[in-house]
Order: structure tokens, then C-alpha cells, then sequence
């Protein structure tokens, strides 16, 4: 019997899937596409993009293009809400889609009170295509006055942000005053080691970390701190964290703390088999995971065998995280930080395995001229 699958988001849990589409309109089913953009880029080299080091060709796949060319159909929208038991899905178009399988990828959004912090200047870390914009405005900045940036966020984002921010400014021989604000420290989830080696590098660099503070609101010339401090900043760059879209709770499914899609081992939803899921936007009943890349790119062959098993019947396959993720951190001037478990260091050699890994990985799914696009 024909069935109908669904994938709503492009990211990089569904990159196997889109690229075996073809096989499954070849066995008589039909293929759907749900995203807000016609593009998809990739994170891990977001940081490398804002300061040039990579064009925006390298870093993004044209999902469109995947899914016509191999047969599917593509919809240029989100989907605001789901009817599990009628197995529709309402679009912000107005249309509505009924699906026989769905499977969910649409990532996460930075988490902070947008309201506080709203302007023009003010950029978030996600979606990734807002680095491009905050990347145009330092450039088009006079040359002969400094630029003043904060980040907000003190995590690995937060710093890759910050490192490659200042690269960007040092490679058009522009000045600026950048600030960090780190909440209560600095790669406070990381070892000690890690922690040591980042503030060091920021220190080199002449960025301005501030822990032990929040920032609460930005009025267009000043970040103002919960600790009463004002920072001029003509520019803010939000790398707070992130959370996944609240349809998935708005819509009776069971979520996880942070209003991801629950899902068992077999990434399929706790009371809909026929609905998957992977990346940020999900959460495992079985154990909680970082929102890290990491876990979305392993994610990929095991929801690419469940949904064809769900879709054609036979059994599925369980993911097991690894226990040990290795996360190497873009600092801009070439070299990186890397961490896995106790073993930190920084150097050149860092930021080359991070790029090979980065680049290989692009290349295995770019496969709609992207890179040669002008």
C-alpha cells in the first residue's frame, strides 16, 4: 500500500534520508519536505563562516533541490501545529498534510527572553543564517572607528562566537572592543583545563570575559548586566543556550523538560510509533543528551533505517550515544580546542581535524552543486 512520508525540517539528522529520497519513491511512496528555508547550514561551521574563513556555499545544503531532484515534493513553510491521532500536520501557510510516517528535525532556537533583546542589532546563533547578516554589519562598520560586540553566552557557541568575531575584524584591519558574558563562568560544563586554556586565549585576543553576571536587556546602545553594569555594544550576539519549538507540547505530545519530542531508543515518539525524530528537537526518555551536532549526525542512519522499516515493516534499530563525544571548538586564528572526557588541548593540529571532519561530512551530503554555486 502507497504511504505518505513526511519530514518537517531539513537539518542534519535527515541528511540520510534526503539523500536515499529516490529509493523511496521508487518503491511506490511519496516523499514530502517541510522547511522554512531552501537552504539548510550547517552548524559546526557557523563560527568559521561569520569570520570568513568558509563562503556561505560551504556550509549549506539546498534541501530544495535534494528533494525534487529525487523525486520528493518540497513545501517552503513551518508546521505550527500536529494532530497525532488524525495524523495531520497544520502548516503556517494554512495548508494542512497528512502524513502515514513523519519525522521531525526542526532543530532549536536560542533560548533567552527575545523581548529584552530585540532590535536590528541583535543577532542570535541560530538559525545559522543570522551570522551572515552580523557578519555584513561588522564589515559595512566604519574603518576608522571601533566596533563594539557582545556576546552573550558562555558556553562553547558563546566562545567560538566571540573568537571568530575578533578574526573577522582583525582580517579587514578593523578595531573593536568585544565583550563576553559568560553567566556564571566560562565553559562552566567542561574541564577545569578547558576552562583555563579558553580564558587564556581570550585574554591573548583582548576580549573582555565577564562572569558571575547575566545579561538581562539590550536598549539599542547598551547591554545592561544583573549586576548593574552597562555595556556599550553596537552590536549583540545571542549564544544563550538553546531549547527546541514548543508545537510538540502545544500539541498533547509528551516532551521532555525542555519541550522536545519525548522519544524512545528508536526515536520514534512515546505514544505515536509512526512519528520519529532526531536532534536538538528531541529528547531521549532513556537518558538526557547535550544539544550538540554530535548526536544529530550519528542520528542519521539510524532514523533513515527506522522510518523505511516503519514505512515497509521490519524490525528497527536502537541509537546508542557514544559515551564519549569529542567537540573541537573554532577559535578563529587557526587553531582549535579540542575536548573528549579529561584530554583538553589547544593548537593548530585541533582546528585541521575539526575542519577535515567538518569538511567531509559536507561534502558526503552537498550533493546539489552547491559548492560551485556563485
Amino acid at each position: 500500500m502507497k504511504k505518505h512520508l513526511v519530514m518537517v525540517g531539513a537539518g542534519h539528522a535527515h541528511l540520510t534520508i534526503l539523500k536515499n529520497l529516490e529509493h523511496i519513491v521508487k518503491n511506490g511512496d511519496t516523499v514530502t519536505v517541510i522547511s522554512p528555508g531552501n537552504y539548510q547550514y550547517y552548524s559546526g561551521m557557523g563560527p568559521g563562516m561569520l569570520a570568513g574563513r568558509y563562503r556561505p556555499q560551504d556550509v549549506r545544503f539546498d534541501v530544495k533541490k535534494m528533494t525534487v531532484d529525487r523525486g520528493g515534493t518540497f513545501i517552503k513553510s513551518r508546521v505550527v501545529k500536529i494532530k497525532p491521532s488524525q495524523k495531520l500536520l497544520m502548516l503556517s501557510s494554512d495548508q494542512t498534510i497528512p502524513y502515514d510516517v513523519a519525522s521531525f528535525n526542526t532543530g532549536s532556537m536560542v533560548a533567552l527572553n527575545s523581548k529584552q533583546f530585540m532590535g536590528p542589532n541583535v543577532f542570535s546563533a541560530k538559525p545559522i543564517e543570522n551570522l551572515l547578516a552580523a557578519r555584513k554589519q561588522i564589515l559595512e562598520h566604519r574603518a576608522d572607528l571601533p566596533v563594539s560586540v557582545t556576546v552573550v553566552g558562555g558556553g562553547p557557541t558563546g566562545l567560538e562566537l566571540a573568537a571568530n568575531v575578533r578574526q573577522l575584524i582583525v582580517g579587514h584591519k578593523k578595531t573593536a572592543d568585544i565583550h563576553l558574558i559568560a553567566g556564571k563562568k566560562l565553559l562552566g560544563n567542561f574541564p577545569l583545563k578547558a576552562r583555563k586554556l579558553a580564558l587564556r586565549f581570550l585574554a591573548a585576543k583582548k576580549i573582555t570575559v565577564i562572569e558571575n553576571a547575566m545579561a538581562e536587556s539590550f536598549d539599542s546602545q547598551y547591554v545592561t548586566l544583573s549586576d548593574g553594569r552597562r555595556i556599550l555594544s553596537e552590536l549583540v550576539l545571542l549564544a544563550t543556550g538553546v531549547r527546541p519549538s514548543s508545537i510538540y507540547r502545544d500539541s498533547g505530545l509528551q516532551t521532555d523538560n525542555y519541550d522536545g519530542l519525548l522519544v524512545n531508543d528508536y526515536l520514534q515518539a512515546i505514544d505515536y510509533p509512526n512519528i520519529f525524530g532526531g536532534g536538538d528537537c528531541i529528547g531521549l526518555r532513556s537518558q538526557q543528551l547535550a544539544k550538540v551536532g554530535v548526536y544529530a549526525v550519528r542520528q542519521n542512519p539510524i532514523l533513515w533505517h527506522n522510518v523505511m522499516a516503519k514505512m515497509k515493516g521490519g524490525p528497527l534499530a536502537k541509537f546508542v550515544p557514544q559515551k564519549a563525544v569529542m567537540l573541537i571548538f573554532n577559535l578563529g586564528d587557526g587553531t582549535g580546542l579540542f575536548c573528549r572526557k579529561s584530554v583538553v588541548w589547544r593548537g593548530r593540529l585541533a582546528f585541521k581535524l575539526k575542519n577535515t571532519i567538518d569538511t567531509k561530512f559536507m561534502r558526503r551530503f552537498q550533493l546539489s552543486g552547491e559548492r560551485k554555486e556563485p
